[in-house]
């Protein structure tokens, strides 16, 4: 993917776009650092417009589909070769106190918006399935697959029906082995990957429980997941595996971990004892 201006696109590519394609060449103009954040499901709907007519555009201006556009959108409005996080809004000027303060700020809005995303009967409701589940497995590609490998790490202290695959072939087919019985838990910023995608319907396919963590209401990974966690931060397409998103992942597993502790209680209690001393041999 070579350097372009977005802008420049699409102005030149204008006269060749439908109505449709029209319709969200408008809208992109006119609020250019919204769309940054919007998935193509969301930028859809704003539109007034099918997701369709959104790839179709992306296509019409020889893009390979929305999440280029996106990087393309994003470098056309911050070119420096350094591109600075457009949320926290770093410059080359700042100092080193500057810096933190907006790194500590941006990290806080992202936990608050979080806690004020969370619905209490969808909490319930996932930890009721998770109790009852004779497998959790954890799903998660890129940064989303770390959060995932934390979770796992975080569960196998209270519990031993954990599972995190770190490969994606591994993946599909551990989704493809399971049933009711099962919960499968998916993390995504943005319910567009792949990957996720095929997991997501494999496990749907096989009756099992699906929670989503994600970032939109409306993704391509809603359309599978039973129950959808969101968490508040926002990350730009130059932005991918932001630690702010990740502190909001990580925050929703950590209320899953204590509503599951406080749920199942004595059973959590003593597998907590056992793996803690476990662990305490290993040290000096």
């Amino acid at each position: 993917m070579t350097n372009q201006d977005v802008f420049t696109l699409i102005r030149s590519t204008y006269n060749s776009f439908t109505n449709t394609e029209r319709k969200v060449a408008d809208y992109i103009l006119d609020h250019t650092k919204e769309v940054i954040y919007l998935s193509i499901v969301d930028l859809a709907d704003a539109c007034g417009v099918g997701e369709s007519s959104v790839f179709r555009f992306c296509k019409t201006m020889k893009l390979k589909g929305y999440q280029e556009f996106r990087i393309v959108l994003a470098q056309s409005i911050s070119p420096d070769e350094d591109t600075q996080e457009l949320t926290s809004k770093i410059t080359m000027e700042d100092t080193l106190e500057e810096v933190s303060s907006k790194i500590l700020t941006t990290n806080i809005n992202a936990l608050t918006e979080t806690q004020k995303l969370i619905n209490e009967d969808d909490i319930s409701e996932a930890i009721s399935s998770m109790i009852m589940a004779e497998r959790i497995h954890f799903f998660g590609v890129g940064a989303s697959l770390m959060t995932a490998m934390e979770a796992k790490n975080k569960f196998m202290r209270i519990s031993n029906k954990t599972e995190c695959s770190i490969d994606s072939h591994l993946q599909i087919m551990t989704a493809a082995l399971m049933s009711e019985k099962d919960v499968a838990v998916l993390i995504s910023y943005s319910g567009s990957t792949k990957d996720m995608i095929e997991v997501a319907k494999i496990a749907k396919k096989r009756a099992a429980k699906v929670i989503l963590i994600t970032r939109f209401v409306k993704s391509p990974l809603t359309n599978y997941s039973d129950i959808t966690l969101l968490c508040g931060a926002n990350e730009g397409p130059l932005q991918g595996g932001s630690l702010s998103a990740k502190l909001a992942q990580l925050y929703l597993l950590d209320v899953l971990y204590a509503e599951y502790y406080r749920k199942t209680g004595q059973v959590s209690e003593t597998n907590k004892e056992r793996t803690s001393k476990a662990v305490i041999e290993k040290m000096l």
